[in-house]
């Protein structure tokens, strides 16, 4: 028996019309059709642009709730799961990714996404994994510290090197983990 014989006989080879219905996209009723005009864009990166917010106070309340997840990590208190230490010291990297390049630290953003991939990686925050979040936490508030705007150029770079040796050495001793992919 030829093998097409055998998959048109085989029972779960059988051939179903599939009918196709489109679902109402209540939302899309709700706001509507169309996108922003290219005027509206620009006069919203103008504003960007132009903006002289400080980061560094949003930033600083970031870092302490990093710091207050690192530290939750290290002593959970009863019923504390990995799943949630980690949310505690992920959210606030999340927001230091989102946030840095709008006011001019794309460094930050660049070393918060890495931080990221880790906390998104790792199955728990053992010591050695805590240590590398205090390294990145560290670091992110060394660069608003220092007020370096910009990529950091040649010593951004360095830093980024610095920190990506240190996750892929954790995920050598850690081999059940697989590192995450850097974009």
């Amino acid at each position: 028996m030829e093998k097409k014989e055998r998959e048109a006989t085989h029972p779960s080879h059988k051939r179903r019309k599939a009918e196709f219905s489109t679902p109402l996209n209540l939302l899309r009723a709700k706001v509507g059709y169309g996108g922003l005009s290219e005027e509206t864009l620009d006069k919203a990166q103008a504003v960007i642009e132009s903006t002289n917010v400080d980061f560094g106070p949003m930033a600083e309340m970031y870092l302490s709730t990093m710091m207050r997840g690192i530290e939750r990590a290290r002593n959970p208190g009863p019923g504390r799961d990995s799943k949630n230490l980690i949310a505690g010291m992920l959210y606030p990297a999340m927001q230091l990714k989102a946030n840095g390049t709008m006011f001019r630290y794309p460094l930050v953003t660049r070393i918060s996404d890495r931080l990221t991939h880790f906390l998104e990686t790792i199955s728990g925050p053992d010591s050695d994994a805590l240590e590398i979040v205090s390294a990145f936490h560290t670091t992110i508030r060394a660069v608003l510290t220092g007020r370096a705007t910009g990529s950091g150029g040649k010593f951004g770079d360095e830093l980024m090197e610095t920190l990506e040796r240190a996750c892929l050495r954790y995920f050598e001793h850690y081999p059940g983990a697989t590192p995450a992919v850097s974009p």
